[in-house]
């Protein structure tokens, strides 16, 4: 695999954190430390902050991403967002599929399907999470959860629109909990995704689809994980929150 083939991104997932000059303050302070940055950076906002994002970084390298989006059009689903009001605004990216949005509230493969459907209908381009939880890696079936949940997410997208398509391997037993996966498990994983793209559209497809790492990278281990051939990026929680840990991750990337 040519990792030279693909550009690395690096997107921080802000979760449910910031007010709005809180989150005028975070991108002002990162967007002189990224400027010169050799990778796409994204900043995924909360909803009530999206604005004030798209704002900040006009004229910058920067992208701005939502953190969910629905799938249908409009309609009477109280307190939910559609991939079209994303777009209309200007944002550019929308986090699909994280594991908080699967364990917490019901996310099925089913539904993430349809939401990076309405998402690619809008032109928004997707990070898509796929990953396995404690108990599946421990019973040997990680690599049989991330194909059926990849599987699932891309049915009917097709190779074109695969283009818009970032993915995000996030095993759920090292996200907000400190752990990490080793560079090698982090690398072994992505590179069986990446070949469940090629069984899906072929060998050039996979080779240029950008499969981030996300599960606790920070600073300190982002140069190692980023090192690895089919390691393209990282989907960065915590440490988006703090300026010079996300531009340090941003750094890594760039000299990969």
């Amino acid at each position: 695999m040519n990792k030279a083939k693909r550009r690395a991104v690096i997107a921080g997932n802000w979760k449910m954190n910031k007010t709005r000059p809180e989150a005028k303050a975070l991108i002002e302070e990162i967007i002189p430390l990224v400027k010169d940055a050799d990778c796409g950076v994204v900043v995924c906002v909360p909803y009530t902050n999206l604005e004030t994002a798209l704002e900040a970084v006009k004229g910058t390298n920067i992208g701005v991403g939502a953190e969910n989006c629905h799938w249908e059009k409009s309609g009477a689903f109280t307190a939910e967002i559609s991939a079209g009001m994303l777009a209309e605004m200007g944002v550019e990216y929308v986090i699909i599929g994280h594991s908080e949005r699967r364990q917490y509230f019901a996310e099925s493969d089913v539904t993430v399907n349809r939401r990076v459907r309405a998402a690619l209908d809008e032109g928004l381009k997707v990070i898509l999470c796929v990953g396995e939880t404690l108990e599946q890696r421990e019973h040997g079936i990680t690599e049989r959860v991330c194909a059926i949940q990849t599987k699932a997410a891309l049915e009917g997208v097709t190779a074109k629109e695969l283009a818009s398509i970032i993915i995000a391997y996030e095993p759920v037993w090292a996200i907000g909990t400190g752990k990490t996966a080793t560079s090698e498990q982090a690398n072994e994983v992505n590179h069986y995704i990446r070949t469940v793209i090629a069984d899906l559209y072929g060998e050039e497809a996979a080779e240029g689809t950008t499969i981030q790492y996300g599960g606790s990278m920070n600073a300190k281990n982002a140069e190692e994980l980023l090192d690895q051939v089919d390691v393209d990026g990282g989907l960065i929680g915590g440490a988006s929150l703090k300026a010079p840990d996300f531009a340090a991750i941003v750094k890594a990337a760039s000299r990969t």
